[in-house]
């Protein structure tokens, strides 16, 4: 059966193999021709500041290149897409190879304390998403910072409208003004839309780094107003003011709220405080617990009734503003 199985992994893993190298190599090819024009082409313009960073929309260096052309796929895309909007200085490669190191020590640790192969399996499934968890962390800590900044730059584009400046020129006070990561943001936006890139292209591409219904509001409306005229100053102040008092509401909402969300917490982390305590007051019958198989099955079924129960307390107590 084990040899079965390693000829059926052998076998299959060389027909992916040779699928993907037969898809890929084309691309790889003529990214390599391109990469090498482009290096080519940069050794005549001089020493620019900032040049490689605004005219080429570049993704980061990586360690792993050829694990960067391998993902260059939907899944790819999508991790990509959520590198960006977190800010992190990394590229694809390097987070599918630091999950896949996770997974694996997180399996080796939970091979070896835990008796039955299920908890290991479940332990490096933790380890592989770790990563990508992290990523997702990132981007909601920075996605709240720029929805707390967007006001203020809703403010400062406004004055800069009425003391005569044009909208692309505001966009660049914005970004030499403000701090991470609006300004970072608007930089982006402003550095395409200089070099290029048609203005409503650029505002959409800050909507699809920042999925914020107050951007895409924001996206809305200048683009309306390049078609149909009117004061756009006014508008950004009307839209400021909404996004302030939707802040107002959500903070009342979430004052209101906690009570919910502090017993979803105390419900998640007391059968663990229990189960630790338990360790150490009656060694024995925890013991038992996780080396008969009723007591596994019921470890396991009430870590998912925990998981589902805490879900569900979120979804109760989550209201949209």
């Amino acid at each position: 059966m084990a040899l079965a199985i390693l000829v059926f992994v052998v076998v299959s893993g060389s027909v992916v193999g040779g699928y993907l190298a037969l898809m890929r190599l084309p691309g790889m090819m003529a990214g390599r021709q391109l990469e090498k024009r482009l290096r080519d082409l940069s050794q005549f313009e001089g020493d620019v500041p900032g040049a490689a960073s605004v005219v080429l929309n570049r993704a980061q260096s990586s360690a792993l290149p050829g694990v960067d052309r391998l993902v260059g796929t939907n899944a790819g895309s999508w991790l990509s897409t959520l590198i960006e909007q977190s800010g992190a200085a990394i590229s694809p490669g390097p987070v599918i190879g630091m999950s896949l190191a996770a997974g694996g020590a997180a399996g080796l640790v939970g091979s070896l304390f835990a008796p039955h192969w299920s908890m290991a399996v479940a332990a490096g499934a933790v380890g592989l998403c770790l990563p990508i968890l992290w990523l997702k962390i990132k981007r909601g800590h920075r996605v709240r910072r720029f929805e707390e900044q967007f006001p203020e730059a809703l403010d400062l584009l406004s004055r800069a409208i009425r003391a005569g400046h044009a909208f692309q020129s505001a966009m660049g006070m914005v970004a030499d003004e403000l701090p991470a990561p609006v300004g970072v943001e608007f930089k982006k936006s402003f550095e395409q839309q200089n070099y290029g890139l048609p203005l409503n292209d650029a505002l959409n591409g800050l909507s699809e780094r920042m999925p914020l219904m107050d951007v895409r509001f924001f996206v809305a409306t200048v683009a309306i107003q390049r078609e149909t005229g009117g004061n756009l100053a006014e508008i950004l102040d009307n839209l400021a003011h909404v996004v302030r008092e939707r802040f107002k509401i959500l903070r009342q909402v979430r004052v209101h709220t906690a009570h919910g969300r502090f017993t979803g917490y105390v419900l998640l982390a007391l059968p663990a405080a229990l189960a630790v305590a338990l360790m150490f007051i009656s060694p024995d019958h925890m013991r038992t617990l996780f080396t008969v198989k009723m007591g596994q099955t019921m470890v396991m079924g009430a870590i998912v009734m925990q998981t589902i129960g805490f879900i569900w307390i979120r979804q109760v107590i989550k209201i949209e503003v």
